[in-house]
């Protein structure tokens, strides 16, 4: 009875929690090299170019032209390998 159960979880954890860790730590790194000019995507769904990369936990977003959010950096979702923003 013991050695089934064993076998599940191990079978959960390399299946769900070692790859959702791995891609945290991914997640992480990114945000942790974020540099001025990268193109991200926030957990609420805005697009933007950081524009400014200060010392704490947040950054600012340029979303548009002349329009700037100041956002926390645990807030950026995904960081794209493109600019998203274009000229209207």
């Amino acid at each position: 009875m013991l050695v089934p159960m064993i076998c599940i979880f191990a079978i959960m954890y390399f299946l769900m929690i070692r790859p959702q860790q791995k891609k945290e730590k991914q997640l992480r790194e990114l945000i942790e090299n974020l540099k001025t000019g990268d193109a991200v995507v926030t957990t609420g769904g805005i697009h933007g170019i950081v524009s400014n990369v200060t010392d704490g936990g947040t950054l600012m977003l340029k979303i548009a032209d002349n329009v700037r959010i100041k956002v926390e950096k645990s807030s950026i979702a995904s960081v794209l390998k493109e600019p998203v923003l274009e000229k209207v």
